[in-house]
This record gives C-alpha cells, structure tokens and sequence, in this order.
C-alpha cells in the first residue's frame, strides 16, 4: 500500500506539470493572436503620434519665439500712450491759440503822439503792452488806406482777357513801374466808391461790374495802410481827371502778357503783382487749364 500512494503521489506532480504546461499552451496561442490584429492600429496610432511631434513641437517653438515680440509690442503700447496723451494734450493747448479771435489779443494802449503830420499818411509813437505781455515802443505810419483796381476787357477773350494797367515814376522805388490802378481813400470812404472814383480819375474807364478780389496789408511791420483790391469789369472809356501831380501813362495788356511780364521781373509793384497772379489763378480753375 504504502508503494502506490508513492506511485500516485509521483503522478500527481507530473499531471499537473502536463495540465498546467498545457493551459500555457492553450494561452499563449490566444495571446499571440491578439497583438497581431492590434498591431497595425498600433503602428498607425504610433506614426501619428510621430508624425504630430515635430508640428506640436514647432508650434511650440513659434509660441516660444513669438513671446518675446509680444513682450515687446506691449512695452511699445504702453511706452506709446503716455506720448499718445502727451501729443493729445498739446494739440488741445494748441487748438485754442488759434481759434482765439484777433479782437482778444488785442494790445493795451498805454500812449501815443503824432511824430510827424504829412498830406498822404502821419506817423505815430505808440507805447503799449503786447498781447505776449512784452512792454514795446513802436513807431507807426498811419493811412486810411487803399483801394486798388483790376479793370477787366474781357468782350474779345474770356481766357485771356484785357487788363487796364499804369506806368508812373516812384520816387521811393527810384524807378518807373508798372502798376494797376489805385488810389488812397478819404476818411470814412466806402473802399468800393473809392475804387471807382480812382478808375474814372486815373484812366476815364467806368465798369458796370465790380466785385471784390482780395484785401491784404503791404507792410503791416509799421504801416497801417490796407490795401482793398475789386476786380471791374464792363468797360466803359472816358475822360480821365488826374491831380496835378500825376503823371501817369495807361494801356491796356493781356492778361498773359502781363503774366511773363512778372515771370521777367518788368512788375515789381506788390499790389499788382498778388492781385493779378491770384485772378489768374482764380480764371485758370474756372476755366480747368
């Protein structure tokens, strides 16, 4: 008895060694089929992966480098608003200066004495205060003023009209010059009615058209005199009625003609020079040349 307990306890092991060895068997089969049918989505899920890396990691990279141009253009706004502010505040400093009317800035008066008494213009010794706040002395040459005319014979040519302009000796300048028409005006008189007593006086032309031109002041660093320009047109000849003491010869010139008189610097008078040259512009943009 004893021998087959022995017997059977031998054969014990060895059956279970045999069943176990065939469960392994039986197992690995099972779990070698299983990797390969996931195999090829491995492979795939793997190459995707890969293949994501190195976009992942450059966009990474340009988020790295894009960082420190943000810093920077947001250190720039920020250094840009106080100059932005700055820039702001000094427009709104500005914009008043010019929109104050010249009546505000008036000077303060705080004296003046008639210098000398002459028939055309007096000169005067003002002390006053300047609208700067600066303590002056000037001396200034008073006139009533002027009134200046471009008499216009447009009947043969719109384009290139006939202008009525003088030629007389300025002792100031030293010279003959060419000039339009013009006159100084009486104390009080309306700038329009003088500019058309100095037409009939110095030519004998009447207009039956009169309008306005410009208005601007020769030499307004110490003379008061305004000069009033009116463009007449409608011409009318007659006698003329100078005073005594002018000498004046007058003929009529194109309007092109007088332009390449200036080009040459023959017209050297101021007033005929800004008063014909903003009519001829003024007739090159109504007529589009």
């Amino acid at each position: 008895m004893p021998k087959k307990k022995k017997a059977v306890k031998a054969a014990a092991p060895k059956k279970a060694k045999a069943a176990k060895s065939k469960v392994k068997k039986s197992a690995k089969p099972k779990a070698k089929k299983a990797p390969k049918a996931l195999k090829p989505k491995v492979k795939k899920a793997l190459k995707a992966a890969k293949a994501l890396n190195p976009k992942a990691l450059k966009v990474l990279k340009a988020a790295k480098a894009l960082k420190p141009k943000m810093k920077k253009a947001l250190k720039a706004a920020k250094a840009l608003k106080p100059s932005a502010k700055k820039a702001a505040k000094a427009k709104a400093k500005k914009a008043p200066k010019a929109l104050v009317p010249a009546v505000e800035q008036a000077a303060e008066m705080l004296g003046s004495e008639v210098v000398f008494e002459g028939p055309l213009f007096h000169v005067v010794r003002d002390r006053l205060i300047e609208p700067g706040g600066k303590l002056a002395t000037r001396d200034v040459v008073r006139h009533n003023g002027s009134a200046v005319i471009l008499a216009v014979d447009n009947t043969k040519s719109k384009r290139d009209p006939w202008i009525v302009v003088e030629r007389q000796y300025r002792h100031a300048a030293g010279r003959f010059l060419w000039e339009l028409p013009a006159g100084k005006l009486e104390p009080g008189e309306d700038p329009l009615l003088g500019a058309q007593r100095e037409l009939a006086e110095e030519t004998g032309y009447r207009a039956k058209k009169w309008k306005p031109l410009v208005e601007y002041y020769a030499s307004p660093g110490f003379v008061s005199e305004s000069m009033k320009v009116f463009v007449a047109e409608g011409l009318t000849a007659g006698d003329t009625n100078m005073d005594e003491d002018e000498q004046i010869a007058f003929r009529l010139v194109k309007l092109s003609e007088i332009l390449k008189m200036i080009e040459n610097g023959a017209i050297l008078d101021g007033k005929t020079l800004s008063a014909v040259l903003l009519y001829a512009r003024k007739m090159a943009g109504k007529h589009g040349k």
